[in-house]
């Protein structure tokens, strides 16, 4: 991406769609052993059908008649699921061959190899269905690459338009890597980094709310939930709360978080939840921030950042919050800025 990049500097480019091959095809090497463009009709019907669910998350449906008469959506939704399920087990099935013809001695240790070893387990205990593993690889195909996406094009959002935590980002990246490439070690030492991380995600949430189902009758303060309820947790709404964390609560402050995400707020670190918390956690949030990490490092280390004139703030909730129209910015190599 970067490499690319070289022959745009000055020139006006769109963060959004930059990210969005950037983050498939980290998820794809990274998870499945595979670029982005063998993932590629994966990544484009899940979009589809994130952008089915996202129309009709508040529309009401009867239970008995929505058996027997489907709407042109619901169609649409079966017919894409089938087809992302054929090409999953394509890859599965890849996989399997590549060990039993002998080009390989195991299924691998990524994501996709552990799912497929779990498939192939002799243990009935410890053997997953097809249509689990299938399930497994969609989410991980599309929250693997999604939310980095924008969260990652937020970040950059924010650097453009506060350039004073764009020059101490950068000094910061600086001093700890120089123009090296960003190493593990280095990247838990990112503290402004992180600041400006946990403040992004705390104004454009990935995901707009996390869904909970209580396995039995909980009391949750004053409120009674009955067993089997489902629980919207507006993740958008806790985040904006001025009684959580003050009348600036719509201001970008990274030094909110100087002292990390308990000490926030006022409260406790439960007002900060972009990626859930407790035992349900996103299992991917340590993946996540160092992708966003790392991006944003070699970023900083070549180019300044600034707003382009045609971006107009528009963020859109659909499964995560999007920038509608993009997000346009211009990029000037640090040597021409000196």
């Amino acid at each position: 991406m970067l490499d690319k990049w070289k022959d745009k500097e000055g020139e006006e480019i769109e963060a959004f769609q930059e990210f969005r091959i950037l983050t498939s095809e980290v998820i794809s090497r990274t998870a499945f052993g595979s670029s982005y463009f063998e993932g590629e009709k994966i990544f484009y019907m899940l979009q589809k059908l994130a952008d089915i669910v996202s129309r009709n998350s508040n529309k009401s449906r009867i239970p008995i008649l929505s058996k027997f008469w489907k709407t042109d959506d619901d169609i649409e939704s079966e017919k894409l699921a089938r087809e992302i399920q054929d090409l999953v087990i394509e890859i599965v099935k890849k996989r399997e061959n590549k060990v039993s013809s002998g080009g390989a001695e195991s299924f691998g240790s990524d994501f996709l190899g552990l799912l497929v070893k779990a498939f192939n387990n002799s243990d009935e205990k410890n053997k997953i269905s097809m249509e689990d593993l299938v399930d497994e690889c969609k989410t991980f195909y599309f929250a693997g690459q999604e939310t980095v996406n924008a969260s990652l094009a937020w970040a950059v959002l924010v650097l453009a338009i506060h350039r004073d935590w764009q020059d101490k980002a950068r000094r910061e990246v600086m001093e700890i890597f120089g123009k090296q490439n960003p190493h593990s070690e280095g990247l838990a030492k990112l503290k402004i980094m992180s600041m400006i991380i946990n403040e992004t995600l705390r104004l454009y949430t990935p995901l707009n709310g996390i869904v909970r189902r209580a396995r039995r009758q909980v009391q949750v303060g004053k409120l009674v939930l009955p067993d089997k309820v489902d629980v919207l947790i507006p993740n958008m709404a806790l985040h904006h709360d001025p009684q959580l964390w003050g009348d600036d609560a719509h201001v970008f402050k990274p030094e909110r978080f100087e002292e990390g995400i308990a000490k926030a707020t006022k409260y406790n670190a439960a007002a900060f939840i972009p990626f859930g918390m407790g035992p349900r956690a996103c299992v991917g949030m340590t993946f996540a921030i160092n992708e966003t990490k790392t991006a944003l490092s070699m970023i900083l280390q070549r180019y300044t950042i600034s707003l382009s004139p045609a971006y107009v703030h528009s963020p859109t909730p659909r499964i995560t919050v999007q920038p509608q129209h993009g997000i346009q910015v211009m990029l000037n190599s640090l040597s021409n800025d000196a």
